[in-house]
């Protein structure tokens, strides 16, 4: 696993606060790997997802530390989402 990806797996564990989510969401981090969140939490891997994220790791970073809200970053061009947006508008809230 990439150091870039267990950041990532850490930083969204602690955001969950120890929980999982109802349904399935995978987040790529361009050019390090993937991480995959469910009802057991995050983890590294892949999965069939209900949404897919997709960002480098630098907008990951700033959306896991608070620094950049994840609707910006969709907005901007920065993260793409597919898949149930309706569960990618609960994990915004849940990140922001």
């Amino acid at each position: 696993m990439s150091d870039v990806v267990a950041q990532a797996v850490t930083a969204l564990n602690e955001k969950l606060g120890g929980t999982g989510i109802d349904g399935t969401a995978q987040f790529n981090i361009e050019g390090e790997g993937s991480m995959v969140v469910d009802s057991d939490g995050a983890r590294e891997g892949t999965a069939d997802a209900d949404v897919t994220f997709n960002a480098d790791a630098d907008t990951y970073r700033e959306i896991f530390d608070g620094s950049l809200n994840p609707t910006s970053a969709f907005m901007s061009g920065r993260l793409t989402i597919d898949g149930d947006m309706g569960m990618a508008m609960k994990l915004a809230a849940t990140l922001a």
